[in-house]
């Protein structure tokens, strides 16, 4: 297996992939969501001596107490709130969950940080521009790094939220279901068409759908998120292609504007919205949709999380999950395959009443039983970045991980100072879309709220 030189940074994630994939004969993992790592990619992961010891359990002394929990809207699934209720009878503390559209979030956390009034429980992207900058954890989060569940959680997660040396949060996340191209098979085989290994195929592959009446792609640009993907998550091949750019971008060494890759992808992505590969109301289109659309057979492919099969099948229309496949990104000839070690986390807030209790909710979710449970019951989840857990990987995906052995992790996860800016992003990329902007533009913005964000945070390279 080859992997990228992103893997460096203590990828044990990908090695307890591919100890999976020696078990069930394929590798595991579908953003938010994969597995990979580096020097030791062929070697099991080094379990901790408590590796696979369950939580300690919570006291049974019941308490009443209520802890707040604010999150973004997709962030708590159903069976973790199913969860919530077991915890709360077994300990009387009960969950409070406050969810906020994703479009507002940020904002409203950011305003009841600043306040100094916030949540007890408050949820985050992981990323260590994102909890210093908009989170500043180390004044706004507790420290967790004496937890137990922090000896088994994956240690590429916890790199994620990890400030000198301190740990401040609690990722529990399918690290290894990335958003690949899902393609319907059928529209595919009607029309001799084949998986593309290249931009070019890619395009040819779209003309003969649109020119066959099907809307080739279903792209939700109305979230103001989604489309961002098309550009960051082949980060890997744009380091590919020039050896050394994360760490050089990390460095200050280099910009995104110095970077034609870079420039080829935010062009490529211009000419898939100019040949109406995305159909005629991308930009009110939403996520919430996908599913739909792709079940209707309007539209032959989507940009989405593995899982969105398991919805579309659910549906009950003609198409099952096994009629759908999924390849990587080809923008820039990408062939890599993507992951991002972090996702949404929890955090204690350090002016909690309760950061002892909220600890405890943190234990009880991180037990083994619990984990297995929102695998069990979550059909988003195919897995989650704790040991010794059984995994629900489909045929489809492990021809995925096997179809793409090298892999590394996207820019966002990498690079410093992008992920805090992603939603301007997906405004620079909508005013490209629209005319506004050159992909040039796109790259120098980028680089200007890089600079000022260094600054912020008093970066020494800048």
């Amino acid at each position: 297996m080859t992997v990228t030189k992103r893997l460096k940074r203590g990828w044990t994630l990908t090695a307890a992939l591919l100890t999976t994939m020696l078990v069930v004969a394929a590798c595991g993992g579908g953003s938010g969501a994969t597995t990979e790592n580096g020097g030791a990619a062929n070697e099991p992961a080094a379990a901790t001596p408590a590796a696979n010891e369950p939580a300690a359990e919570p006291s049974t002394g019941k308490k009443d107490v209520t802890l707040t929990y604010i999150a973004s809207q997709g962030w708590i699934k159903d069976a973790e709130m199913e969860l919530a209720k077991k915890f709360e009878e077994e300990t009387g503390i009960r969950i409070d969950y406050q969810i906020v559209p994703a479009d507002q979030y940020f904002n409203v956390l950011k305003t009841k940080l600043n306040a100094k009034e916030g949540p007890d429980i408050f949820g985050g992207q992981s990323g260590i521009s994102e909890v210093t900058l908009n989170y500043n954890v180390e004044q706004n989060a507790v420290d967790l790094s004496g937890e137990e569940w922090t000896q088994r959680e994956d240690p590429l997660s916890l790199e994620q939220v990890t400030v000198n040396g301190k740990i401040y949060a609690l990722t529990i996340w399918d690290t290894a279901n990335s958003f690949v191209v899902t393609y319907n098979k059928k529209i595919f085989e009607s029309l001799g068409l084949s998986v593309p290994k290249t931009y070019e195929e890619f395009k040819a592959l779209s003309l003969k759908i649109l020119e066959s009446g099907v809307t080739p792609i279903y792209e939700p640009i109305a979230d103001g998120w989604h489309h961002v993907l098309w550009f960051a998550e082949p980060g890997p091949r744009y380091d590919e292609v020039t050896p050394g750019l994360y760490d050089d971008l990390n460095a200050n060494k280099k910009k995104f504007a110095d970077d034609p890759t870079m420039l080829n992808a935010l062009a490529q992505l211009k000419e898939m919205y100019d040949l109406g590969f995305f159909g005629d109301n991308t930009f009110s289109d939403t996520g919430a949709d996908t599913a739909t659309k792709l079940a209707s057979g309007e539209f032959a492919m989507a940009l989405a999380n593995q899982s969105i099969v398991n919805d579309v099948e659910a549906i009950g229309g003609e198409l099952k999950a096994t009629d759908f496949g999924y390849f990587v990104i080809p923008i820039a000839d990408n062939q890599i395959y993507y992951i991002h070690p972090g996702g949404p986390s929890k955090f204690i807030y350090s002016g909690s009443e309760h950061i002892e209790e909220a600890k405890q909710y943190f234990a009880y979710l991180a037990k083994q039983e619990s984990l297995q449970y929102m695998i069990d019951n979550d059909p988003t989840i195919t897995n989650l970045n704790f040991p010794g857990l059984k995994d629900k990987y489909t045929p489809a995906q492990k021809e995925l991980f096997e179809m793409y052995p090298k892999k590394g992790t996207d820019i966002q996860n990498y690079v410093n100072y992008v992920n805090p800016q992603w939603m301007d992003i997906g405004k620079d990329i909508a005013a490209m879309f629209g005319g506004a902007a050159q992909p040039a533009d796109v790259l120098s913005t980028i680089d200007k709220r890089r600079a000022d964000m260094a600054q912020v945070a008093k970066d020494p390279n800048w």
